[in-house]
């Protein structure tokens, strides 16, 4: 059995680099057990605890400060796979990427998943990972059970039926409920998705997006700051048979054009911005029209080695053009020169207190920075308008709003944070960030 290992002072930094800390320890336990007698630890030391997997959150949300930093790497046993219920339940530091490889050799699948695979599955649900559907929401929407460690040692578990307030609480917890480790996720029969990738016009997306969120089971796009053009991607369910991109063709378009070209193109605009419009356009012209059907996790996702800063805002999916037509006036009238494609997608409601999405229609609107890039006052100026819209950040996007603001925005907001008050009175798992948006 994994034995919990500790370690003084190292130092710790997210996948873009733009948060860091230096924690007073390093724990990796490979029980409920072993954390908990480590977060009863910290708790007479008088540290904080705070768990990290990927470090894919471009805020502090996971950042340890000089507390206990909870590594999740030896926490990763697929535990039960149940074909009756349609479920499986997996340690938390599982990464999504072999999840979704381990699913597929079972025959089964998640139904709907984000663009990117490398998080671990508590991460990504503690902090809202989505992707886009008509019908189906985020990783935590698709969680029908979890363990977690509590303040006190004690390991609960919990679902509909059994504690179900903290279920409902900690599905999509930000980490300030508790450690996570385990999580039981809905599952089904393995499925082919048939994606087709399109350009289009700025006004023709809009004006046909009723129709094209529909009619497709999952769709969204991309607009190119500083042109008119868009690309479309639209995923739907196929019988087959599967015919996936050309392994040549995949590498050249997905990960060579996508990842080791467009870092070039990133790395001159950070140098010289007033060519950025141009780049922009040249690489909305490289958007050809493409379809392939695949493995539904392999369309679903896509690799990301350039590496970014993002802001990721949910607005009324009623309300999506109207901000998208004053976004792209913002960025025309302002002297902003915005390299990233601005991407556009979509959830329907859900029930989760701190979803994005929580009890209304939704479409996500990210923006992005090359690492490394001055900020002109591009995210401000989107964020601004965001909030205007009633935007609710995405928990692991930057963003600046704060507790009174985010209590006007969730309707359940207050139910989260008396839930909080119940279990973590004195506050073990909670940092800087936490404080910021749940309040002291």
């Amino acid at each position: 059995m994994p034995q919990a290992s500790t370690a003084t002072r190292t130092r710790w930094t997210n996948w873009a680099g733009n948060q860091s800390a230096h924690p007073a320890r390093t724990a990796t336990p490979g029980t409920a057990e072993e954390l908990a007698k480590e977060i009863l630890r910290a708790a007479e030391q008088g540290r904080s605890v705070k768990a990290a997997g990927s470090g894919h959150s471009f805020t502090a949300i996971a950042s340890p400060g000089d507390g206990l930093l909870v590594r999740p790497h030896a926490l990763t046993a697929v535990r039960e796979i149940d074909r009756e219920a349609g479920t499986v339940t997996v340690e938390s530091g599982l990464p999504l990427s072999r999840l979704n490889r381990i699913l597929a050799a079972e025959g089964l699948a998640l139904t709907n998943m984000g663009d990117i695979e490398v998080q671990t599955v508590a991460g990504a649900t503690s902090t809202g990972t989505h992707g886009t559907g008509r019908d189906s929401g985020s990783l935590a929407a698709q969680v029908r059970a979890l363990e977690i460690v509590l303040a006190d040692g004690t390991v609960r578990r919990c679902s509909p039926t059994e504690n179900p307030r903290l279920f409902q609480g900690a599905r999509l917890g930000l980490g300030a409920l508790g450690v996570i480790t385990a999580l039981t996720f809905a599952v089904e029969p393995a499925f082919l998705l048939t994606a087709h990738e399109q350009p289009m016009g700025f006004d023709e997306v809009l004006e046909r997006l009723d129709d094209l969120t529909a009619v497709n089971e999952h769709f969204e796009f991309y607009w190119f700051p500083h042109t008119d053009r868009c690309s479309t991607k639209r995923n739907n369910r196929s019988q087959g048979p599967a015919a996936p991109l050309p392994r040549f063709k995949g590498w050249l378009e997905d990960d060579f054009l996508s990842n080791t070209v467009w870092e070039g193109a990133c790395r001159v605009g950070r140098r010289f911005p007033g060519a950025i419009p141009t780049i922009a356009s040249l690489a909305s012209r490289a958007w050809s029209d493409r379809s392939y059907t695949d493995t539904s996790h392999k369309v679903f996702t896509s690799p990301r080695r350039v590496r970014f800063v993002e802001m990721e805002y949910a607005v009324p999916r009623a309300a999506v053009a109207e901000v998208l037509r004053e976004l792209k006036a913002l960025v025309e009238r302002s002297d902003w020169k915005v390299s990233f494609p601005v991407e556009v997608r979509f959830a329907p409601a859900d029930d989760l207190w701190l979803s994005t999405a929580s009890g209304r229609d939704s479409a996500y609107i990210a923006v992005h920075l090359y690492r490394g890039t001055r900020d002109p006052g591009y995210f401000t100026g989107v964020e601004q308008l965001m909030s205007a819209h009633q935007g609710r950040p995405h928990w692991g996007k930057l963003h600046t709003r704060d507790a009174e603001y985010l209590a006007g925005v969730y309707p359940h907001f207050g139910d989260f944070t008396a839930l909080r008050d119940e279990v973590d009175p004195q506050r073990l798992f909670g940092n800087d960030y936490l404080r910021r948006v749940l309040g002291a």
